[in-house]
């Protein structure tokens, strides 16, 4: 099984969370504000903010949305620059992804 973790413990790096860390890090400096400035606005810690600009944290929509506000940007605004998406892996997929049925359940009723 594929991991999601590097040997050195942190998260790996996937296109679009790069895509997205560029688009934060460009519009922040835009709007002349330092990480330490938008992290306490958008109520979020200011390494997470480095974490995610990096391309290496995977911020919720909802954390996106607390930055974006402190920015005075949409969502889309932020994500008009990604153009790029992913495929599923295989490997790594989480406890509650969905399984192929080879046959239906059979019905309790009778």
């Amino acid at each position: 099984m594929r991991s999601t973790k590097t040997n050195a413990g942190s998260p790996s790096k996937n296109k679009v969370c790069i895509a997205l860390g560029k688009s934060l890090k460009a519009h922040r400096i835009e709007k002349d504000k330092s990480q330490e400035v938008l992290g306490f606005e958008a109520a979020v810690d200011r390494t997470y903010i480095s974490q995610i600009e990096r391309g290496v944290g995977n911020p919720s929509v909802l954390t996106l949305a607390h930055l974006c506000h402190a920015l005075g940007i949409t969502l889309a605004d932020l994500f008009t620059p990604v153009t790029t998406s992913l495929a599923p892996d295989e490997n790594a997929r989480r406890a509650n992804h969905s399984k192929a049925a080879l046959k239906p359940p059979k019905s309790r009723l009778r």
